[in-house]
């Protein structure tokens, strides 16, 4: 289940799904820094918005962190690899 909001490093990040994102903007999902909103397309099946849902977050990780450039390739393959180990374990940490 994707959440409404979650936070980073103390910063709250709203989750928002759109529609016709893909063919509006080419993306599946984007994360807005500044405005602490993360983007997803509503029309993706449930994993497969999970999995982006988990990309995005990533992208907000690294960025909270410091790192400003991010390797959108190393993004997308730690994402899948991330997103396989909290699905397939059902992880999560209330």
């Amino acid at each position: 289940m994707i959440p409404d909001k979650v936070k980073v490093a103390g910063i709250e990040y709203q989750v928002k799904e759109i529609e016709d994102m893909e063919e509006q903007f080419d993306h599946l999902g984007q994360i807005l820094y500044t405005r602490g909103v993360i983007k997803l397309d509503k029309s993706l099946s449930q994993d497969r918005k999970e999995q982006v849902f988990i990309h995005e977050l990533l992208h907000g990780c690294f960025y909270e962190a410091g790192f400003e450039e991010q390797d959108e390739d190393m993004i997308n393959r730690v994402g899948i690899v991330l997103y396989q180990v909290l699905k397939d374990n059902q992880l999560y940490f209330g």
